[in-house]
């Protein structure tokens, strides 16, 4: 593990994610019976550190984990994956977060958190980090931890000269505070509606629209619209929108962490926006186009032993 000051500083949620295979999503009341299962290391802080890391940047995370086997993994993978993991404390008396995520056959999914030791991050994490935070070129926040602990963490970087990059999902209401500390907020279709206030299409077209509106309330704005593309606008009067790289696709699962860390990646190494958003989609491209076993298969140990691969 590096000791050197981080580029990218992810402040934000650590899961352990269980994930199951089944031919369709259950409606309510439902039983399906699926076809595997298998763990892997998530939350949306968690994997946009990854990301970051994996772009090659020094990447580092402050959040909180479970005094149990789950928080013993999700430690471990991040210094298996490269990212700085000093600060992610470990929390007595709270179980790590988790989640379940149900795959069907067209790759698409929905999923289910219980946030755990993330909801106990607050300033108290940004203080232990203060030297990291001093030398955080961009900070990335995201929805599943408490927005007061987001406001503190913004503010702390934003007093270094750092930029702040809000991944607003999952959708919520955000106060005036984080809003104002935030450079540059990442939602997709949906999170893009619920800011706005307004049916946001889930096309390219309605994606540059979503971002247009959207810099109403921040300096600027990136709406992905999934397999169709993304957009970008800003108050500066810039905008456009990059459709998708055609791949054939093995799992949308983590794709929006992904592009979220790589951009990340990308600002921190100085590139223009456009140059760090086509870096982004072509990352997001790369994972889902993957099979999970090469990229993402990374929990073989603890207490996931015998688990089955995904695929079959």
């Amino acid at each position: 593990m590096t000791a050197s000051p981080p580029l990218v500083t992810v402040f934000g949620s650590l899961h352990y994610d269980i994930m199951v295979e089944a031919p369709d999503r259950p409606r309510k009341g439902e039983t399906v019976t699926g076809h595997a299962w298998q763990p892997k290391c998530g939350g949306k802080g968690g994997n946009q550190a990854v990301s970051a890391a994996r772009a090659g940047v020094r990447s580092a995370m402050i959040g909180a984990v479970g005094d149990d086997d789950f928080g013993r993994v999700l430690l471990g993978n991040l210094e298996r994956k490269g990212v700085d993991s000093r600060f992610v404390r470990v929390a007595p008396g709270a179980g790590s977060g988790i989640s379940v995520a149900i795959f069907d056959d067209g790759g698409d999914y929905g999923a289910v958190i219980v946030s755990g030791s993330n909801l106990t991050l607050g300033e108290k994490d940004i203080a232990a980090a203060t030297e990291m935070v001093a030398h955080t070129s961009v900070l990335l926040l995201q929805n599943e931890v408490p927005e007061a602990a987001n406001i503190a963490a913004a503010r702390a970087v934003r007093r270094h000269g750092g930029r702040i990059v809000l991944n607003a999902a999952p959708a919520r209401k955000l106060t005036g505070d984080l809003i104002a500390l935030t450079d540059i907020v990442i939602v997709n279709a949906i999170e893009a509606e619920f800011l706005a206030g307004i049916p946001v299409v889930d096309t390219l077209e309605g994606a540059a629209e979503a971002a247009r509106m959207l810099v109403d309330f921040y300096p600027a704005a990136i709406v992905t619209a999934g397999g169709e593309g993304v957009a970008y606008c800003d108050r500066d009067g810039q905008a456009f929108a990059l459709a998708a790289i055609p791949v054939k696709v093995f799992s949308t699962h983590g794709a929006g962490d992904e592009f979220v860390g790589a951009f990340a990646a990308g600002l921190a190494r100085g590139h223009q926006v456009e140059v760090a958003i086509a870096a982004a989609n072509a990352a997001a491209a790369l994972l889902v186009a993957t099979p999970e076993t090469e990229v993402r298969g990374d929990l073989r140990q603890g207490p996931e032993k015998g688990a089955l691969k995904r695929g079959r």
